[in-house]
């Protein structure tokens, strides 16, 4: 028994054969990319919230920082305001060294005098 094809049927089956296996080829192709992507989008999706967590932690550490600043912005002018009271006072409170000799030097100076003055009477009073 011999089985007799011609040259264009053979032809159209193999192109036939190869349209279905093409067709099976990129459904299966089609399929892998179409799960790949959703693996993909999956993993991304994943990315994103871990990325917006750190933002929340970021932004959370960032106004803890802020407020820090605020606090001893607010402590360096109250340091500020006290010094400039202290420098207004100060005046009033303190005594230089200079300024002290020099009043004591005065009030010696009266106190030679009036003893001066005394032992000139004292001696008016013994010759008179």
């Amino acid at each position: 028994m011999t089985l007799t094809v011609e040259f264009w049927t053979l032809v159209g089956v193999v192109v036939a054969l190869l349209g279905s296996v093409s067709s099976i080829v990129w459904r299966l192709t089609n399929s892998v990319i179409s799960q790949a992507l959703k693996n993909i989008d999956s993993h991304f999706d994943t990315l994103e919230h871990a990325n917006q967590a750190a933002n929340a932690e970021l932004a959370r550490r960032l106004d803890f920082i802020e407020k820090a600043w605020r606090d001893e912005a607010a402590l360096w002018q109250r340091f500020e305001r006290e010094l400039l009271l202290l420098k207004a006072d100060l005046p009033l409170n303190y005594v230089r060294r200079e300024d002290y000799v020099r009043g004591q030097s005065v009030v010696e100076a009266k106190l030679d005098g009036l003893a001066t003055k005394l032992e000139l009477l004292q001696q008016r009073g013994l010759n008179a």
